[in-house]
């Protein structure tokens, strides 16, 4: 597909200034805010922007190819996007929209159990090509339905999520009335007003609402027994005897996410995975954790080769995509990138925040002489 982006918004934090004043407060702190005192939400993108890469000026240069193959497939770019709860909150039918973008652009979107898009609408709008993150419901009856609804919508990988054990602490979502049960304030009901745009959006395309789940839910619930059945509903804590079966079941590629150890990693190869996406949510779970790239850099050490290697969390730019495939992940997820960029500017959000990056990395690659993303790795600057 062509890239041609907004030369207004040429960055992300162009957009993410944007998004801030055309959404609603209590959105923009929901996408934008991290856990406790936001400390490893800043440190994710911190240290990974310590990460340097050395350019070779005088080698001679073939053309720059960012097509990467991952699970059989040869995307366009080395990067997808990662799965967003409650999209529609922050954009009204943003998954819908990142699911045509990257679906017109050739790379993956996974589609999260609680955002506002079935995994049926997805799969119908990426022609079976968007994968699925599974949040681990308490009920294998509900764990069992879920999963064959994305292998009969063809997903061809499914992801399971590790690091949400429980919901972490967020002070803004507290004070916003976003913690469960959520509520809806005064203060919440005049930013609404104070955005109008937003507020249309979402009375044409209705209230947010958990899409994927819908089915499983009794009818007539208000916002305050809707979060205590969400909050009974799901198990997040993941162990050996909650992955076998789902090993069993699943046909297609299979990926847990929120891997930040060198054990768990070693647990899903033994379990017969194929991959793990190195993350912390965010910083949104632990603030007391170790940064993504930092615990990538570990786990690089030992498992390169034996399981693909992919990561997010803290990658906001091209250039943080490249930082992360030299250090040797093999692929890159983006999430508020891209709901930044759909807050920002609506429909065209999703086409506009792709075609950044992916001219952003084209750039790095041309400047450093790598030809391809694989070699990305020979242009580390190991500082010790």
């Amino acid at each position: 597909m062509q890239i041609k982006y907004n030369s207004n918004y040429p960055s992300i934090d162009d957009l993410r200034k944007r998004a801030q004043k055309k959404i609603p407060r209590f959105a923009f702190e929901y996408l934008d805010g991290g856990c406790n005192e936001d400390i490893n939400l800043h440190k994710n993108t911190a240290d990974l922007r310590e990460i340097e890469l050395m350019p070779y000026y005088l080698q001679n240069y073939k053309p720059s190819n960012l097509s990467t193959e991952l699970f059989g497939h040869v995307y366009d770019a080395p990067f997808g996007i990662a799965p967003v709860g409650l999209q529609g909150l922050m954009w009204p039918n943003a998954p819908e929209i990142l699911a045509r973008a990257a679906f017109e652009h050739n790379i993956p979107f996974i589609l999260s159990t609680v955002t506002t898009s079935s995994i049926e609408r997805i799969a119908a709008i990426t022609e079976g090509r968007a994968w699925f993150q599974l949040y681990h419901p308490a009920e294998n009856e509900i764990r069992d339905s879920i999963i064959n609804r994305a292998a009969a919508a063809q997903m061809p990988v499914l992801v399971i999520l590790s690091d949400v054990p429980t919901f972490g602490y967020r002070p803004r979502d507290i004070r916003n009335g976003l913690a469960m049960p959520p509520k809806m304030t005064l203060q919440n009901i005049l930013q609404i007003m104070g955005k109008p745009g937003w507020a249309l959006k979402t009375l044409i395309h209705g209230q947010p609402a958990f899409a994927t789940m819908k089915q499983y839910m009794p009818k007539g619930l208000n916002m305050k027994q809707l979060g205590l059945y969400m909050n009974k509903t799901f198990s997040g804590r993941l162990n050996e005897e909650k992955i076998k079966p789902i090993r069993d079941m699943w046909k297609g590629k299979l990926v847990i996410k929120g891997v930040a150890s060198e054990e768990d990693t070693d647990m899903a190869i033994r379990l017969g995975l194929d991959g793990i996406i190195v993350s912390n949510h965010g910083g949104r779970q632990l603030d007391a954790g170790q940064s993504a790239i930092h615990s990538l850099q570990t786990i690089i050490k030992n498992y390169k080769h034996k399981i693909k290697i992919m990561m997010d969390s803290g990658i906001r730019s091209g250039p943080d995509i490249a930082r992360t495939l030299a250090t040797g992940a093999e692929f890159a997820f983006l999430g508020r990138t891209f709901m930044y960029s759909v807050a920002a500017l609506g429909n065209e959000g999703g086409n506009h925040a792709i075609s950044i990056l992916k001219t952003q990395v084209q750039q790095v690659m041309e400047q450093v002489c790598c030809a391809n993303v694989a070699d990305f790795p020979n242009h580390l600057i190991n500082n010790g």
